[in-house]
């Protein structure tokens, strides 16, 4: 291994390099790097088997594990190469990976393996909306609640209030009719008192 000699700080390949989520144009290629290695980025070389297209992809300042490849001619043979890029170069390429896109046809029937990649993938869609979903409605019960409550508080202030104010209008009427009583009283005592005095005179 002359070139790790040369260079013992270039981190080593990527390791378990799969490819998953296949369709007709595009695929996801993902790999693992080995524990203690300080690696700021991937390299991916990809190409057609029949030799028509050749891609190489480089990324750096990055922890990504995992690169979608995209404009992919649908029913072809790729093979693919990671490399590790670390901080004095880069990893020698990993071992080479084949994959075949499906062809656009293939993408409604769920009866290969390839398609359950897509299913399960539609399926973890599905469930991040799902999820979101009832963060919403959890939101909106909330704010009705808090509504509601308000509501029947206000309402509770103004029959409070509407009472309140009942009682305040009979109290006074109540109050008016008693002295009203003594006052007829002293106005007629009044009345009386002159006229004995005239008849005393």
């Amino acid at each position: 291994c002359g070139p790790c000699l040369a260079h013992p700080d270039r981190p080593p390949s990527p390791v378990n390099v799969t490819v998953t989520q296949l369709k007709a144009n595009s695929a996801t290629v993902s790999w693992d790097v080995p524990e203690g290695d300080v690696v700021i980025g991937y390299a991916i070389l990809q190409q057609r088997q029949d030799g028509q297209m050749q891609r190489f992809i480089r990324e750096v300042n990055t922890t990504n594990r995992a690169c979608v490849l995209w404009d992919l001619a649908e029913d072809a043979d790729y093979i693919i190469q990671v490399q590790s890029i670390g901080l004095y170069g880069e990893s020698q390429a990993s071992k080479r990976v084949h994959f075949r896109t499906l062809k656009e046809t293939d993408r409604l029937p769920s009866n290969s393996s390839n398609q359950g990649d897509i299913t399960m993938e539609g399926l973890d869609k599905d469930r991040q909306l799902q999820t979101g979903e009832i963060i919403i409605i959890v939101a909106v019960l909330l704010m009705w609640a808090a509504v509601i409550a308000l509501f029947c508080r206000q309402y509770d202030i103004i029959k409070d209030n509407d009472s309140n104010n009942n009682k305040e209008k009979t109290k006074p009427s109540s109050e008016h009719s008693t002295p009203e009583r003594p006052s007829g009283g002293l106005l007629r005592s009044k009345k009386k008192s002159p006229s004995v005095n005239i008849i005393e005179v």
